[in-house]
This record gives structure tokens, sequence and C-alpha cells, in this order.
């Protein structure tokens, strides 16, 4: 009696599933965010971008397809081992359809390669590095919201126009920060400039002194910090205490969102130019999304945080255009369809992952310049999106067609 009433309910409830969830895995759609939420990026992405992504889901109505969609999230710690093994978990008992965020480009790196192995689709918003679409890019794995070359045409571009034409460099020490200097270094170096030297230090490092001392006295007009998160905020306070600005130095923060500015406020951070993919108040639609955003957060999106939520929201899209969340279906639509959400309207992905879009210059005002709380950016300039990302024949990826 018991096991035929089980039989009928199980038997109702397939009927009563819309015909289309038939051709997602496991009756659901289930994304992992994986980052830091406890170290020097907390806050770079952190639990807000876990927030982003459910409103995302929120946003297309919890359902694709018919079957329901699940957000879970873990954090790294920075670490790629933890990482690969919370990947490996989430892919192989957990049912995981898709890795998202991967804050840090060393975790990022490990377990796109895992998502390779795996068939398995993984979009980073919060690691930098553009070997993830370069020589260890992935038929599976896309870039989206901003990578070093980005960051070194934004920032570093604005700095050498400006006169900046030798640098010295205040690395991190791992793939993100070599790639960051790498990316700057060469710009600087094509544009007719020099770089002075370089030092190099531990992730999550508190004590700048003697880093900041030796970029000093190089004498290189610009010091370049080709670090991030509180590493970068940590940076610039300490540089303040030098007097390293008022000697007639500039600071290039070459990484440098909304969420570290707001940790460091405006009285220490003024001045510095940094480039964005996202600023919530840059239209109505970015003014929209931050709005919801701080309902729930208490803070205004980064564009870390805003780009997970628009891939996401691609993800999503992708899986329903597919009718299937079969990973070579899903990848196919993700390289096709444009991207025109709250993040930007103007995004398309190329055949090595990377989503271009335009990018922002921004210089952060002063204090008395600030008319209401996060109103921190003056716009600079646009810097179209096919002068801010590397073309995908120029990118070292194999799977790109020369």
């Amino acid at each position: 009696m018991k096991a035929s009433y089980l039989v009928s309910v199980a038997l109702l409830a397939a009927t009563a599933m819309p015909a289309a969830a038939g051709e997602i895995s496991d009756g659901k759609v289930k994304i992992g965010i994986l980052n830091d939420q406890s170290g020097v990026y907390a806050d770079f992405g952190g639990k807000w971008s876990v927030e982003a992504a459910k409103m995302a889901v929120e946003d297309f109505g919890g359902k694709v397809q018919g079957a329901p969609i699940e957000i879970i999230s873990a954090d790294h710690q920075n670490k790629p081992d933890i990482a690969s093994n919370i990947a490996r978990q989430w892919y192989d008992t957990e049912q995981v359809d898709a890795i998202m965020e991967l804050t840090t480009s060393s975790v990022a790196l490990a377990v796109q390669g895992l998502s390779k192995e795996k068939k398995k689709i993984d979009i980073v918003t919060g690691a930098a590095s553009t070997e993830l679409t370069g020589k260890q890019c992935s038929p599976y794995g896309f870039h989206w919201a901003y990578d070093t070359h980005s960051q070194a045409v934004g920032t570093g571009g604005a700095l050498v126009q400006q006169g900046g034409d030798n640098w010295y460099f205040i690395t991190v020490d791992y793939a993100f920060g070599y790639s960051l200097e790498e990316q700057t270094a060469k710009l600087v170096k094509d544009r007719g400039g020099k770089v002075l030297g370089e030092v190099r230090y531990p992730l999550g490092s508190t004590d700048y002194s003697s880093f900041l001392l030796q970029a000093q006295s190089s004498g290189a007009k610009v010091i370049g910090l080709a670090n991030a998160g509180l590493d970068t905020s940590n940076s610039i306070k300490q540089a303040a205490e030098f007097g390293i600005v008022a000697g007639g130095q500039r600071l290039a923060a070459l990484l440098f969102t909304l969420a570290e500015v707001h940790g460091l406020g405006l009285q220490a951070a003024q001045g510095v130019v940094l480039t964005e993919g996202y600023y919530w108040d840059r239209d109505d639609k970015s003014r929209d999304f931050a709005d919801r955003f701080f309902k729930r957060t208490n803070r205004m999106p980064n564009m870390i945080q805003a780009g997970t939520y628009s891939a996401v929201s691609q993800y999503l899209k992708a899986i329903d255009k597919a009718g299937t969340d079969e990973t070579e279906a899903v990848a196919k639509q993700l390289h096709e369809m444009p991207v025109d959400d709250v993040f930007t309207a103007n995004g398309k992905v190329q055949a090595d992952g990377s989503m271009v879009h335009d990018m922002y210059l921004y210089q952060v005002k002063k204090p008395e310049e600030s008319k209401k709380d996060w109103d921190y950016y003056t716009y600079l300039a646009t810097i179209p999106g096919d002068q801010a990302f590397m073309k995908a024949e120029e990118s070292g990826c194999p799977l790109v067609a020369k």
C-alpha cells in the first residue's frame, strides 16, 4: 500500500512537471558562486556577489525551462587547492552545472582547468588574468566584467598620456599580479616609457613600508599598484604616511573598485584614477539595479558584483534559448548571444571566451565634491570594448583560428 502510494505520487509529480524541464539535467539548474568571503577580497566580491547572483535568479523568475534554479556558495580562502576540492565535490556529488565569480586568478585558472576536464561551464567575474582567455582558455570558460588588459589600457594608458612615462611596480606575488604588471609594463614601453623596477610581496601583507620606500627611492613618476582589494587600500594608506603623492609621485591603482573606495574613504582615496566596467550612477538601468541591490545589502555594487548578476543572467538566457542545460549547447549560445543588461548594453563574447564591452575611466572625487553617499566618481572617458580588450586572435588561445 505504502509502495503503491509512493509510486502514484511520483507519477503525479512527473506529469505535473512541464515537458521542457525534461531537457534539464537532474530536473534543476544549480549554480555555484565560489569566491573569497573572508580575506582580502571579501568586499571586492564576497557575499555581495552571492546576493547579486540570487537577484539574477529572482529577476529571471526562479525557473528556466520549467526547472527550478538554485544558487549555492562557498569561500575558497584564496587557495587553489581548496577551491579545486570544492569545485570537484560540487560537480561530482552536488550536481552543480556551472561555477562563477572565482575571485583570485590562481583559483580561477585551477577551477577553469577542472571545469574543462569535467565539461562544465565556468564564468569568471572576479579574477583578472588574461591567461583565462589566453593559453589556458577553455571551450566552456568565459571571462566577464574586466581583465588585466582592460585595466592596463584604462588606468595605465591614462597616466602615461598625462606624462607618467616611467614606472615602478609593487606587485602581489601570484598570477594576477604578474599579469597586471606585464600588461601595464608593455603598454608603458609601447608608448615610449620605461619601467625602472618592481618589487613583489605575498598576498594579504599588512606592512608595505619597505616596498613603498623602494618605489619612492626609484624616482619613478608613477608607482603602479599591481594588486587589489585590501592590499590596494593598505598600500594607498601607507603611501600617504610616507608622503609619496605629496612628494610629486603618482599612485596608479591598477585594480581599484567602488568597494575599496568606500572602505578607504574619500579623504584617502581622492584623486585616484581607476577603471571599472560598471558604475551605479552611470545611467537609469545601472541606477535601478543599484537601488535594488542597496535595499538588500546596504551598499552599492561594484563591477564584480554587477558582473556576477550579468553572468548568471546570461547563463540562464543561454539555457532558455538552447532548451537544455547541456554544456556544449549552452556554451554555443553564450558565444553567440549579445549581452544587453544592467552591466552593459553592447557586450559580445569572443571565440576565446572573453566578453568584450566598454570600460570607463573615473577619478575619485574630493570629499567636498561628493553630493551624497556613494557619490564617489567623476567620469573621465569611455574606453571602447575593442580597445579595452585583447582581440581573440591575439590572445594566444589555442581554440582560436589564426
